[in-house]
């Protein structure tokens, strides 16, 4: 390295021109000076060896200066403190995230867009999954009804003599994270009983089955559903169809990911998100709503470690599940007759098959069939397989011809009845003080009678079919499975015009308590044999419509 005294207006940036030595190095080679453009007469300057100088010759321009790295995101979707958001009064603030909520949220971000209003939406459980548990790699048809920790879970039944088989999902996207995604609409001569048109229900149904991408196409080529199905047809079940699924089949062109095959609701959550701001606080527990002058007024909350929050709103959206709801009105002192009143659920039978394939065509491919219910038919059968292969990644499905189908059930209509209802007792209390819930129910005589007529009719279908049902001491193994265990629970803060007995009117506001609203299974007032979840979502936009036109 050699050594150069600097003129009387020399710079480090003259040097390096007049040595055709590059600017880097040179500022390299001479730390002590602290800018290029410098006046350094009389200063020693170090010069870098011809050698570096030719190799510093091949870099065309200037190395880029530092990025500075951003702030870290806490998570993968933005979320704030119950004490944070009970700084703010929302225009709309909504409890839980299941079907219904996340459904309401969605609707209220893409009618409003970025408009200003303030939506609020809080959550009992934790961030737990940001997908449903069926679209991670390591999970299979086995196991992801099983991936329940007892953290987000709360069995409970347990605590429930008469509704033994009920479980709540605590968790950011709530039981969507685990459903089995099965979404068919109500039948017509369902709907006629509600307030509700069937032609409004068309509506909503469409927008609800675009959002949660509900599909046929789930298992229409292969050959076992194809078999399986044209079997039925021949004997009779023309109704028979293809099981729809909230599953997105799409591929993924130009960049844009389908990743998220099976639906849950932190797909409604990040739809939002893209469309507008939302404040989200989760491990918040909802304690009562508050109310002023009749009117809601906001939600006391409360968090792990028990302290107490009032979020304000001017409008209460419950969405905490047909259980949770009703006790957070009864603890509220609401009034209304039917709130916890008129609960229902699905009778759930269920059988062990088996079905030969030899000479089924290739690709075998999943079961997906659903027989559903209609008039005199108060019953739907859905069948599923085979064995743990309804849903599956990177598990070698063998090659063979006999297997069972581990899924093969039937739902029965339940009697929308007073008796059977949710009430919460003082003497019992949870974690955060609030009196407990608990349930009263039975299955009536007709409720009885549709068992029976399902189990003949499950039996007629198998052989319809040519399945064999597992017997067990020479009679068919068909097992009716504990009270709950369905999680189709509704009608507890059902909609109607009469207050005396109903807890909602048409559009699911509480009778006599302005913006306090329902958007979960528990408006609605009766669900024959069909599975619940896509009607929970079309019935939670058509709400979040309705609220919109009320706060213009």
């Amino acid at each position: 390295m050699r050594i150069y005294v600097a003129d009387q207006e020399d710079t480090l940036l003259t040097i390096s021109h007049k040595y055709q030595i590059g600017l880097l190095h040179m500022m390299s080679a001479n730390p002590q000076i602290d800018h290029p453009d410098k006046i350094i007469a009389g200063e020693r300057v170090n010069l870098p060896s011809p050698t570096m100088a030719e190799a510093e010759n091949r870099i065309f321009g200037e190395f880029c200066p530092p990025v500075p790295e951003p702030d870290f995101l806490r998570d993968w979707i933005p979320h704030i403190s119950a004490e944070q958001m009970a700084e703010t009064e929302y225009d709309v603030l909504i409890v839980g995230t299941g079907a219904g909520g996340g459904a309401a949220l969605w609707r209220l971000a893409e009618q409003w867009g970025n408009n200003g209003k303030r939506i609020g939406i809080i959550e009992r459980g934790e961030i737990y999954s940001p997908t449903h548990v069926a679209n991670i790699a390591t999970i299979n048809g086995d196991n992801f009804r099983i991936l329940r920790p007892y953290q987000i879970t709360d069995p409970i039944g347990d605590k429930l003599p008469q509704f033994p088989g009920a479980k709540l999902i605590y968790a950011l996207g709530g039981r969507t994270l685990l459903w089995g995604a099965i979404t068919p609409r109500m039948p017509a001569h369902v709907i006629a009983k509600w307030p509700v048109s069937v032609q409004e229900m068309e509506l909503y149904y469409s927008i609800a089955e675009e959002i949660m991408s509900v599909t046929r196409s789930y298992a229409k080529d292969s050959s076992i559903t194809q078999i399986l199905l044209r079997r039925l047809q021949e004997n009779g079940y023309y109704d028979a169809d293809y099981i729809p699924v909230a599953a997105d089949l799409d591929q993924t062109r130009f960049g844009k990911i389908h990743s998220n095959v099976f639906f849950s609701t932190i797909l409604l959550l990040a739809r939002a998100l893209a469309l507008r701001p939302f404040d989200l606080a989760v491990n918040t527990y909802a304690a009562e709503v508050v109310t002023d002058g009749g009117k809601a007024a906001g939600v006391r909350v409360m968090t792990p470690d028990k302290k107490s929050y009032f979020i304000r709103a001017k409008t209460v959206v419950l969405s905490a599940s047909s259980l949770q709801t009703p006790r957070i009105l009864l603890n509220s002192r609401i009034p209304g007759k039917a709130i916890g009143h008129y609960l229902v659920n699905h009778s759930y039978m269920i059988a062990t098959a088996s079905v030969n394939t030899k000479g089924f065509s290739e690709p075998l491919g999943v079961l997906g069939i659903l027989i559903p219910e209609h008039m005199g038919h108060p019953y739907q059968l859905q069948l599923q397989g085979p064995e743990q292969f309804f849903d599956y990644q990177y598990e070698k499905k063998p090659i063979k011809d006999e297997w069972k189908i581990s899924f093969y059930g039937a739902s029965g209509e339940v009697e929308s009845r007073y008796e059977n209802r949710v009430f919460i007792d003082p003497k019992r209390v949870d974690y955060y003080g609030m009196p407990e819930l608990q349930v009263v129910f039975s299955y009536s005589e007709k409720d009885e009678a549709i068992i029976r007529q399902m189990s003949a009719a499950l039996l007629q279908a198998s052989s319809a079919m040519h399945v064999d049902i597992a017997t067990m001491n020479g009679a068919p193994a068909l097992c009716l499975m504990p009270i709950g265990t369905d999680n189709h629970e509704s009608g507890t803060c059902r909609m109607g015009d009469d207050p005396n007995t109903s807890a909602t009117n048409r559009y699911g506001q509480i009778h006599g308590v302005p913006g306090l609203y329902i958007a979960d299974a528990s408006v609605i007032p009766i669900i024959g044999a069909t599975n619940p979840t896509l009607t929970t979502a079309a019935l939670a936009i058509r709400t979040a419509d309705y609220i919109i036109k009320q706060l213009e």
